[in-house]
């Protein structure tokens, strides 16, 4: 569920629940409002969770071995020009 699904779920909840008067016998619509509601904020934050966790991915461009030749590399370069 995107971040729009959940917006839109939370506006049509807020609708149903504050603006729309009628009732009916079998469905209470201030509750089906309250519900979506809660759903779409569940879904935002549900879509929060998974893009910062995708973001988190450690990686490292050079390999610790590979990084430690090219100290090696430059402090003997180091030691030619003097």
């Amino acid at each position: 569920m995107s971040i729009g699904v959940g917006i839109f779920l939370m506006v049509v909840g807020a609708v149903l629940a504050f603006a729309v008067r009628d009732s009916w016998d079998a469905v209470n619509l201030q509750v089906v409002g309250y519900i979506l509601m809660l759903a779409g904020l569940a879904g935002i934050l549900l879509s929060f969770y998974i893009t910062n966790r995708r973001r988190r991915v450690e990686t490292n461009a050079i390999d610790p071995a590979v990084e430690e030749e090219y100290r090696v590399v430059e402090e003997h370069h180091h030691d030619v020009k003097e």
